[in-house]
């Protein structure tokens, strides 16, 4: 399996280097990178930081994913997942968590709150037209295709 190489840059004394958790892991975990507990009141979005910037290389992005056992347990997930990192930011690496349950959660420092996937991307050539081909479903949109 190939490897591409991402550079991280630790930004504070409480963050966890974003490492897979087995040989077949998709993406990475990140943690918070908290000195105290952070509560997430039912329905608020709190950017909890994970203490590191990184360089991706071009022609690749980071997507930040909510954790399954979070959601499932306790309603917490990424408030705009996926979350895109860009190859040319270089920031903090912040997630936005959204706490859907119905009790407060509270976010521990190092808890794993995350993961980030690193994928390719592809660049558009984009040319304008007057009119588009014609497909079968055509303009159908939320549900046409069924349930």
């Amino acid at each position: 399996m190939s490897q591409i190489a991402l550079r991280i840059k630790r930004l504070s004394p409480h963050a966890v280097v974003p490492e897979y958790q087995s040989e077949h892991a998709a993406g990475m975990d990140l943690h918070a990178a908290l000195e105290n507990p952070v509560t997430i009141e039912p329905g608020d979005i709190s950017r909890v930081p994970c203490g590191f910037a990184m360089a991706l290389p071009p022609g690749f992005e980071a997507q930040i994913r909510p954790r399954s056992g979070l959601a499932t347990k306790f309603g917490i997930s990424v408030a705009n997942s996926p979350g895109t990192i860009d190859a040319d930011y270089r920031g903090q690496v912040i997630v936005a968590l959204i706490n859907l349950g119905k009790q407060p959660f509270v976010v521990e420092p190092k808890m794993r709150i995350a993961q980030m996937v690193v994928a390719p991307v592809e660049r558009c050539a984009i040319t304008q037209v007057e009119q588009l081909d014609e497909t079968v479903r055509g303009t159908g949109g939320f549900g046409s295709t069924g349930a």
